[in-house]
């Protein structure tokens, strides 16, 4: 049974949404150093635990109640479709290796899956105290500015992004991620390679890069910026063209001038 609310009810909902992960959003800076912490694996695994512990205890409590009768998705490194219903999927810390080795790229990302669609989220950057929000159909916004994609229809002038989704993926993803880089060295302009996920999909929404891939179903890291990307008037699909959600495999978000270009760069290698 469809779950589905109007507008106006989500849209409601995205100011509770967004003073929670701002809290959130405070308890991160304060764990922020600029420098490094952690030289063992076991110790950089401790000092990420400790900063998805830490944000969870006050998110997670007021995001349940802002929605009464949402559910809470535990790991936020699963993949896969979810039961049907309301579910909160959550990043405490999105990028939270590049937070415990001492860098900027890093925010605390909330989003309100409804029946496997992303239905509203906020994207928020505590170092530069940058919001961005969506809720379907209603755009996609930067604090308060609308955000549009990037008007590029030649993947040959197109700055691309990807990266891995978790470390420890098996062999095969990594080769192919491998391959799929070199095939977009060769057919766009500028490869990124980074994580996490989500700080390059606001950039794809935001018109500053042109397309982002993965090969995963890692549902925090594309939830936010899937919504944020088709709410800014992009195309959001797995890489055989199919428009995307949590169920699927592999992920391509991408301005619409050159979306098609980069599925036929990619689809060989899915």
């Amino acid at each position: 049974m469809s779950t589905a609310m109007p507008f106006g009810a989500d849209a409601a909902l995205l100011s509770d949404v967004t003073t929670a992960v701002k809290a959130a959003g405070v308890t991160l800076r304060d764990r922020y150093t600029s420098h490094a912490r952690g030289v063992s694996l076991d110790e950089v695994v401790g000092e990420i635990h400790a900063n998805d512990a830490a944000v969870l205890d006050v998110l997670r409590e007021p995001l349940l109640r802002a929605r009464p009768g949402s559910q809470w998705a535990e790991d936020e490194l699963a993949g896969g479709a979810l039961p049907s219903g309301e579910w909160w999927v959550v990043d405490p810390a999105e990028g939270n290796i590049n937070h415990v080795h001492g860098m900027d790229d890093w925010a605390v990302t909330a989003t309100l899956v409804r029946d496997n669609q992303p239905v509203l989220t906020v994207v928020h950057l505590p170092l530069t105290g940058d919001t961005y929000t969506a809720v379907a159909g209603g755009g996609a916004h930067l604090n308060d500015r609308p955000l549009k994609v990037s008007a590029k229809t030649d993947l040959g002038a197109a700055l691309i992004g990807t990266g891995q989704a978790k470390p420890g993926e098996d062999e095969r993803t990594f080769r192919r991620i491998g391959d799929s880089v070199t095939a977009m060295l060769i057919n766009g302009l500028v490869v990124r390679v980074s994580v996490p996920a989500t700080m390059q999909l606001i950039h794809v929404a935001a018109g500053r890069m042109d397309a982002f891939w993965q090969f995963s179903d890692v549902r925090s890291g594309l939830v936010a910026g899937a919504l944020l990307v088709s709410e800014a008037g992009g195309t959001v699909t797995d890489l055989t063209g199919e428009p995307w959600n949590t169920a699927s495999r592999d992920f391509l978000a991408a301005a619409p001038g050159i979306h098609g270009a980069a599925l036929k760069v990619l689809s060989p290698t899915a």
